[in-house]
């Protein structure tokens, strides 16, 4: 389900909930196991009352998981997680049946979920449409400075040959670039008809890569079979390759703050105390270095990388 470092399926893409469906029949007949059936245990919980936090099925979602659950066991509050449960249509499910108590999100994303006409793409805004947008039962805690979006990133070659800053600046020249994203930025509105529409940009091509930013994409960047290409801004070949990324001024692309999502059942004043203090230090940056510690050669699991990033913000002691 997963696009090799993004899954489009959960965050870009909203696929109709028969196929969220049948991703969780067909996960549970393929791994032999039902992601929804055991909560793993994270250090210092217990089974029994606890808080269950899930995840998405992409390794980015699975670290901030275990985050929430390292941090609710610090403040005493005993939790376990269920990473990898699938897409946003299999998780959020699984959040209102109360299979798990709470999951990170991507604010304008689960924005985009409940509400598909929803035109807010600011991070106030996004944020303060939400909670009217919820399910009953359902509902979000603070959202964190961090976040993980498209962004439109270019060599530094590239950059100041064409003196660029923003998309803006990028609108001038895309007659003349050929743009590398995923096949459905074609007609997503947040890609070529966004950028249509917003900045005036028409780019000379379309080279659709299925990796979500990976390394194909990042090599015909490198390469300049491609001068532009739809990158996550947490990538961490971003900073790895000194690339650039484009501000994007008129908002073409939604806020995706990362913030908890839960059932309203279980949570306690002393649970969204834990989880608020962890949005308010967690940033972009972390979370850029804690997929590389995951996704790069030192190959960390999750739930180290997490206990690593309690430790280092004196959450755990």
């Amino acid at each position: 389900m997963k696009e090799n470092t993004r899954t489009i399926l959960t965050r870009r893409g909203l696929a109709g909930v028969a196929a969220g469906v049948g991703l969780a029949v067909a996960l549970t007949a393929c791994g032999g196991s039902d992601p929804l059936a055991t909560p793993s245990t994270s250090a210092g919980s217990a089974g029994g009352g606890s808080l269950v936090v899930g995840s998405a099925d992409f390794p980015e979602s699975q670290i901030i998981a275990e985050i929430y659950a390292g941090a609710l066991n610090a403040a005493g509050v005993t939790a376990t997680t269920k990473p990898n449960i699938g897409s946003r249509e299999i998780y959020f499910k699984a959040v209102q049946d109360g299979s798990v108590d709470l999951v990170p999100d991507y604010s304008g994303n689960l924005l985009s979920y409940v509400d598909t006409s929803a035109a807010e793409v600011s991070a106030d805004d996004i944020v303060k449409a939400l909670p009217g947008k919820l399910p009953d039962g359902l509902a979000i805690l603070d959202a964190a400075k961090a976040e993980d979006k498209d962004a439109m990133v270019v060599t530094k070659a590239t950059q100041e040959k064409y003196q660029l800053k923003s998309i803006e600046d990028l609108a001038k020249v895309c007659k003349d670039l050929t743009i590398g994203a995923p096949a459905t930025f074609e007609t997503r509105q947040y890609g070529l008809p966004g950028l249509k529409a917003k900045y005036g940009c028409e780019l000379k091509a379309l080279k659709p890569f299925s990796d979500g930013g990976g390394n194909l994409t990042l090599q015909a960047l490198l390469t300049d079979d491609v001068q532009v290409a739809d990158i996550y801004t947490t990538t961490p070949s971003i900073a790895d390759n000194d690339l650039v990324v484009l501000a994007d001024p008129k908002n073409n692309f939604k806020a995706q703050q990362v913030l908890p999502l839960y059932n309203k059942a279980k949570m306690t004043d002393k649970a969204k105390d834990a989880l608020n203090a962890v949005s308010k230090i967690l940033t972009t940056d972390d979370l850029v270095n804690l997929n590389r510690a995951v996704s790069g050669s030192q190959k960390q699991n999750a739930k180290d990388a997490a206990a690593t990033w309690l430790k280092d913000k004196g959450i755990v002691k």
